[in-house]
């Protein structure tokens, strides 16, 4: 219950985001048992789908990037007096996708973890080598940016002792820094403080949003019986398509509901209606992302694998807590797995009922202006850190890392990528090192285990393709503007 309610409020601020959200409240749950603790985390997560729905419909901004596609068609019905209509649609479709990731995750989580046990060293290597480049291709932007930001989360993950020769690296001379660079500075640096100062830089304090009034007495509040009819299709395709998509690392809610809203205009009677007020055009991305956040516990549950931002945050609780996901974890920590798995029916019946019954009460707090907002976040990550080891070191690497999320936001680099890097770092040399033990130091290891060499074969793809397509496109270019040129 107050994993989802904080996760709405997290979601309805704009540039804040369930991996800010969760990185901030992290030192929060300490008190709390490990079960108890990553259950409200998750929730978290997911609510704050829902919360973003509600700023993209009303103010036409996003809470986070997986809710984008929701202002195409959500913030026209808004305007045209179809607000609560709009969200309650959204938070039923919510529901549904939310549930249908759920029994998903029931019945495909034991098989995958039943798969993934036959991995030996060579090839958890290679997934966290594929997760990780997966998430730097399918994201989309610049590549580079991506690969160099991925490298900058490994070189922070070198910090402290080497665990083959126990010599320091990096430490500086620092007492503090032998045991490593702890994860909730970082995390909480380059997502909470690095988006603060973006959006001061962006001077989103100052902006003036086209607030809309929503009221359960207003005459437009509830669906129509014609609005009801034509949710129900993008709801079902939405919730396979974005729970699919999000089980791929990498991919991602953002991924899975633009994908979505462009099947939905594709198969549509009416595509000239898309961003003028559609129902299929808000709902179908609307299940994607919920079903996708769903989706993507899949692989972090049965390989360890973080597929995006907010589920490397939930990584580093997992192991803050003692706890390491992968395909033992159905086994070892039954009770946890399937109590977390459960949690995501209950938090599912909340949510919807929040949402339809509180859409006036939460939209309230984006009245809040950020110049009150921003100093209460900046006090709680600074809170959260310290009071973790209570390290004055800690806070300032938080700080040094809000420096470099910012620095990253600004430039186009990928914060993202640098968490999931920081998390991964320390699985991936472990792995690497104990591969190289086996067959006494030769990389050969990689290319004689089949599944291994599977995944190579697959990483040397991802990588070949876009260059071979760059270098195709700028071959053809010159072709093109000659034959303008003739003309």
């Amino acid at each position: 219950m107050a994993g989802v309610t904080v996760g709405m409020v997290v979601g309805i601020m704009p540039g804040l985001g369930p991996s800010a959200g969760i990185a901030i409240l992290l030192p929060l749950t300490f008190s709390l048992e490990p079960t108890g603790a990553i259950v409200m985390l998750a929730a978290i997560y997911y609510g704050a789908m829902y919360g973003g729905t509600i700023t993209s419909i009303l103010i036409n901004t996003p809470g986070e990037s997986a809710t984008v596609a929701s202002t195409f068609d959500g913030y026209p019905l808004a305007r045209q007096g179809r607000a609560g209509a709009a969200l309650v649609l959204c938070a039923v479709a919510s529901f549904v996708a939310g549930t249908v990731g759920a029994v998903l995750i029931s019945g495909l989580a034991p098989v995958f973890s039943r798969a993934a046990r036959s991995f030996g060293p060579p090839e958890f290597f290679m997934v966290v080598m594929l997760g990780l480049l997966m998430l730097v291709v399918i994201v989309g932007g610049n590549r580079l940016y991506g690969l160099i930001s991925a490298l900058v989360g490994f070189a922070l993950a070198t910090v402290g002792v080497d665990i083959g020769t126990g010599v320091q690296r990096y430490t500086f001379g620092s007492a503090e820094l032998v045991g490593g660079i702890d994860f909730i500075p970082i995390a909480i640096g380059l997502f909470g403080i690095g988006e603060i100062l973006y959006s001061v830089y962006l001077n989103q304090h100052s902006v003036d949003f086209p607030y809309i009034k929503v009221s359960s007495k207003d005459e437009g509040f509830w669906p129509s019986r014609r609005e009801w009819r034509e949710s129900t299709g993008p709801t079902a395709r939405g919730s396979v398509l974005g729970f699919l998509v999000g089980t791929l690392p990498g991919a991602g809610a953002t991924i899975a509901s633009l994908m979505s809203y462009s099947m939905e205009k594709s198969i549509s009677k009416t595509p000239e209606k898309f961003g003028k007020g559609a129902i299929p055009g808000l709902i179908g991305p609307e299940a994607a992302n919920n079903a996708a956040s769903a989706g993507s516990l899949v692989p972090l549950l049965t390989l360890g694998i973080p597929g995006s931002g907010a589920t490397a945050v939930l990584l580093g609780a997992f192991l803050l807590y003692g706890l390491r996901p992968g395909p033992l974890l159905m086994t070892q920590n039954p009770e946890f797995a399937w109590g977390l798995i459960a949690s995501m029916y209950l938090g599912n019946i909340v949510l919807v009922v929040l949402n339809i019954f509180c859409i006036p009460l939460f939209a309230s707090f984006m009245k809040i202006p950020l110049r009150i907002a921003i100093p209460v976040i900046v006090v709680l990550c600074t809170i959260g850190t310290y009071t973790v080891n209570g390290s004055i070191i800690e806070t300032w690497l938080m700080v040094v890392a809000g420096l470099l999320g910012f620095f990253m936001k600004r430039f186009g680099f990928s914060p993202a990528a640098a968490v999931v890097a920081v998390v991964l770092g320390p699985i991936a040399e472990e792995t690497l090192r104990q591969s190289l033990l086996i067959s006494n130091g030769s990389p050969l290891i990689f290319y004689q285990r089949p599944v291994a060499f599977g995944m190579a074969i697959l990483i040397a793809v991802l990588v070949a393709v876009p260059v071979a397509y760059r270098l195709i496109r700028g071959r053809s270019l010159p072709t093109v503007a000659t034959g303008d040129s003739d003309e």
